[in-house]
């Protein structure tokens, strides 16, 4: 006789098992039309699934977050169905949900392409109209493998193999198709809707290994409902329109090439906006405290042996060896060993700590060619990274310091809010389970002092301490993890990094590790997608085109132009035989944020009509009024401050 509790505390009993179905219908039939599937003691399974033993349960329906996935999951196996019908040999390999959407992989001779959509489309569509019940059914390891090799499913007679001896064999069958599957799935293929699209074919290596023959990846997205995957649709439109790699290219800003595969040629507008970056971020770091050190990038690896970092990275470590030294250097992926070793030169004092310790390091990793993306993920990068040593006593005030300076930054360069997680310890992890419970206890009561709420991230630490990660949400409504802040007891134990304490003992100090952009190229590439290359002023790299309508007029634009750069502006002069509106277009194409505009009569008055990005009139000043006004809306928002307190 289960008992059966329900999520508001009440209990049903049954005289027997029972499915989720059941319950559900004996609660009311809106229930029993909603319900997808159900949490079985927290436990996400089938709603045919029987219930033998007391149990809790918590109905899915399609508003619930974790229908989405579901729904991705399921559409996944109608794309492998409709494939495998309209394109009778072809192998199915494995077909996950992912963020957004999901994707199957397909062995086949003739590659898939976008002109083959139309068609698979149309068929999961019959295919979904049938509606056939999805079933799980639990089979014998080599009563599987034989029916996938029978049907000629090599990959999937090989997926069974591989699997461990004690994992249960499940099969799902949709009519009279069948697929390997560990589930859950919802009731029938119904359930999926009609809120999904093709989107984009890919290569794919069988099992991500380049040893392995090459599959076709077919990459969807599936919704609830029309309105959602119209959005989407939309922010994926918008995204083209701001993608980083188009507009590095329009604006001159950098490029990429083969044969420097994963890192960045800066261009000269593109190295302007690096450093007005840069330079900001060491101005705050200054302010706060930080003291800025540079430390080597090949360093042997004894030290990330020491450090850990070697079992952890030695795949994304890029190495050199010294022939005559008989010794192994690594460039380094990460700075906090080497600051380590700058605490360790000579004798510390209680009175140093707190000592923040900053650093533009230049790191490496290794990533495969297939991750590479723009600026967003490369092999060589920059990050603002620092280490804070402190007591135990100082992590909570330090935390508060950091969120305060790091909310402040995010704002200046315009992302007003942003959320934070907290990622506890992971499977494999450095240190026992004492260090940890004392790390997550310092970071929880650090996050209740400093007054940052957030949310759960379990098992996503690094391995050598907790940490808070800071997402950023863009224009569009797509969140960046950025920033981050890491306790650690780790490191410094195993580096040997000791203080004399008040009472002349040494002592570990706690490591903080915190970075508030993360990698540099990583957060331009997000800056230049949030403003659509249309900076604000103290950002862009061409702040002021003047442009001149008449040769007569040439003298008076270079003097202007002269006039701004005393002030600080980065200004070009366009005093070419073109007519004006050809040289505004050209320019706003460009995303210069002001044309100043000179004439005979503007050169008479000492005057320049200034046309702003995205706006069509024209605002005449004086050149006196232009150069104080745009001198100030040119200046970065923390020399602003300084300037004028009040504001």
């Amino acid at each position: 006789m289960p008992a059966i509790t329900l999520p508001d505390g009440s209990v049903r009993r049954f005289d027997g098992p029972v499915t989720g179905t059941e319950v559900a219908a004996s609660i009311g039939p809106g229930l029993a039309r909603a319900a997808l599937a159900m949490k079985l003691d927290g436990q996400l399974v089938d709603l045919s699934r029987s219930i033998e033993d007391d149990a809790a349960i918590v109905f899915v329906t399609r508003k619930d977050p974790d229908a989405l996935g579901m729904i991705r999951h399921d559409t996944a196996h109608v794309l492998a169905e409709a494939v495998q019908s309209l394109y009778p040999g072809t192998q199915v390999t494995i077909g996950p949900s992912i963020e957004n959407g999901f994707y199957y992989d397909f062995a086949r001779n003739e590659p898939f392409t976008p002109e083959d959509f139309p068609a698979i489309e149309a068929r999961m569509r019959e295919i979904i109209g049938r509606n056939a019940a999805f079933e799980r059914e639990v089979w014998d390891r080599d009563e599987a493998i034989a029916f996938f090799e029978t049907k000629g499913e090599r990959y999937k007679a090989e997926l069974i193999r591989d699997l461990p001896g004690t994992e249960t064999i499940t099969m799902y069958k949709q009519g009279d198709w069948i697929d390997l599957c560990r589930g859950p799935h919802m009731r029938g293929t119904g359930d999926v809707g009609t809120a999904f699209k093709l989107q984009k074919v890919a290569g794919a290596y069988w099992r991500g290994d380049h040893r392995n023959p090459m599959l076709t990846r077919i990459y969807g997205t599936a919704w609830r409902d029309q309105k959602e995957l119209d959005a989407y649709l939309q922010q994926l439109e918008e995204a083209e329109r701001r993608d980083h790699r188009r507009l590095g290219r329009e604006m001159d800003l950098f490029h990429i090439q083969e044969e420097a595969a994963g890192s960045i040629f800066w261009h000269p507008k593109g190295w302007k906006l690096y450093r007005a970056a840069e330079s900001y971020v060491r101005r705050r770091q200054d302010a706060a405290g930080y003291v800025e050190v540079k430390t080597p990038q090949l360093v042997d690896r004894v030290l990330w042996e020491r450090s850990g970092h070697w079992d952890k990275y030695r795949e994304h470590m890029f190495v050199a060896h010294v022939e005559d030294e008989k010794r192994t250097l690594a460039l380094k992926p990460m700075n906090c060993p080497c600051h380590v070793q700058i605490f360790n030169h000579g004798l510390r004092s209680y009175r140093e700590l707190p000592l923040r310790m900053a650093e533009f390091g230049a790191c490496h990793r290794y990533e495969p060619s297939g991750a590479l993306h723009g600026i967003m993920r490369v092999r060589g990068f920059t990050q603002d990274d620092a280490h804070i040593f402190c007591t135990p006593d100082q992590i909570a005030d330090e935390t508060a310091k950091f969120v305060d300076l790091l909310s402040s930054v995010y704002r200046d360069f315009g992302f007003d809010s942003f959320r934070v997680k907290f990622a506890d310890r992971p499977d494999e992890r450095a240190g026992d389970d004492a260090t940890w419970d004392r790390a997550e206890g310092a970071l929880r009561e650090a996050c209740a002092m400093a007054g940052v709420e957030y949310e759960l991230n379990p098992g996503e630490g690094a391995f050598y301490g907790p940490k808070l990660e800071f997402v950023l949400r863009d224009a569009i409504g797509r969140d960046w993890q950025c920033g981050t802040l890491q306790v650690d007891f780790v490191l410094p134990d195993r580096l040997d990094a000791s203080y004399i304490a008040d009472d002349s003992s040494r002592q570990r100090p706690v490591m903080l590790h915190r970075a508030i952009l993360g990698s540099f190229e990583r957060f331009l590439g997000i800056l230049i997608e949030q403003y659509a290359g249309r900076f604000p002023l103290w950002l862009a790299p061409v702040q002021l085109v003047v442009a001149s309508i008449v040769t007569d007029a040439e003298p008076y634009a270079e003097e202007v132009a002269e006039a701004f750069r005393a002030r600080g502006l980065s200004v070009v002069v366009d005093g070419r035989n073109e007519k004006i509106n050809a040289k505004i277009r050209e320019h706003s194409l460009q995303h210069v944020p002001i044309i100043a505009v000179v004439g005979r009569k503007e050169a008479e008055g000492r005057t320049v009509a200034l046309r702003r990005l995205g706006g069509q009139a024209q605002e005449v000043l004086s050149l006196a009024e232009a150069l104080d006004g745009l001198a100030l809306e040119a200046m970065p928002p923390d020399i602003v401050r300084s300037a004028t307190p009040n504001r």
